[in-house]
């Protein structure tokens, strides 16, 4: 493992505290508590999933598969479950070999979700990590509605180093992605980020900018690999889910950015979202800093939420 995956993993695994120590009571008391496996195993078992916010339904999917395995595996300790459970939830997350070739493509990536949820922020932090990776990149600030967005972009940017393209507050935002594309034709640019505003509220204006964008990038850039990333904060635990349901419904989401896991104790949302939405996590964002935001790696998410203690290559302080 690299030094900055390394310190990264040491990170997450300190930011999920909080949800791990939830769900190893809960575990050390069903796994250890329980002689045989019956209802009322499965039933203790629901509830700790529950309330680790991995939600419903995305609970009774997983409990299902694990009494089927249990069935076919004819497994009578309760002990013997959690390895199943951990690789059952291990290979519900895991995102696909081709979920990043967009980052190898000329592509324009629409970054969407409400205000206040990370948004800029992780806009920055991906330019910085496509720039450090050898791309040209570019940003374009079509949050025109939201007071000092562009400003904040902006120091995004220069932090990143790489160029922004904006215009006026309260401008048309799919005029700002209009020049945004054609400067970064111009420019020979790998990746287009663009900001957009976060007004879930009010879903008809949002549609309609949304629509508006996606004509001109479908117009002016047609060779573009299109992403469309949702940011998500993951302290709000199912508050996010719904914020994503809505966003799906007035856009084509093709990945989840999930920020601020760093000190919540509802870590376990990260699966939930994955499963009910059926859009893979892509990111994951541990703290403020430009390497804080990483490629999602569901083996080590998932070791991270379920192991008691510091799995090997984590480091508590990093």
């Amino acid at each position: 493992m690299a030094e900055g995956k390394k310190g990264f993993f040491g990170r997450l695994v300190a930011g999920l505290t909080k949800t791990r120590k939830s769900i190893a009571a809960g575990f050390d008391y069903i796994f250890s508590g329980f002689s045989h496996i019956d209802d009322d195993f499965y039933e203790e078992l629901e509830e700790v999933l529950v309330m680790a916010d991995l939600g419903v339904h995305t609970t009774e999917a997983i409990i299902e598969e694990l009494k089927e395995k249990v069935k076919e595996q004819h497994i009578k300790e309760p002990a013997q479950c959690k390895a199943l459970l951990v690789e059952s939830i291990k290979a519900q997350m895991s995102v696909d070999e081709h979920a990043y070739d967009f980052e190898n493509e000329t592509s324009v990536i629409l970054v969407i979700g409400v205000n206040g949820v990370g948004k800029t922020t992780s806009v920055g932090k991906l330019a910085g990590q496509y720039k450090k990776a050898g791309k040209k990149v570019l940003i374009a600030a079509a949050d025109t509605f939201r007071a000092a967005a562009t400003e904040q972009l902006g120091e995004w940017a220069n932090r990143a180093g790489v160029d922004m393209v904006a215009g006026q507050e309260g401008s048309d935002p799919a005029a700002v992605v209009f020049d945004a594309i054609a400067s970064a034709k111009a420019r020979r640019a790998d990746i287009l980020l663009c900001d957009t505003a976060g007004r879930l509220h009010n879903k008809k204006n949002l549609m309609e900018e949304l629509r508006k964008i996606n004509r001109i990038i479908d117009k002016e850039f047609p060779q573009a690999h299109r992403e469309t990333l949702i940011v998500l904060d993951g302290t709000t635990g199912q508050n996010a889910l719904s914020q994503a349901r809505q966003f799906k419904e007035v856009a084509d989401i093709t990945g989840i950015v999930l920020t601020k896991l760093d000190g919540t104790a509802k870590g376990g949302i990260a699966i939930a979202i994955q499963a009910e939405l059926g859009v893979p996590v892509k990111y994951i964002g541990v703290g403020e800093k430009i390497d804080d935001l990483q490629k999602f790696d569901s083996d080590a998410f998932v070791d991270a939420l379920f192991t008691t203690g510091t799995p090997e290559g984590g480091d508590e302080n990093d």
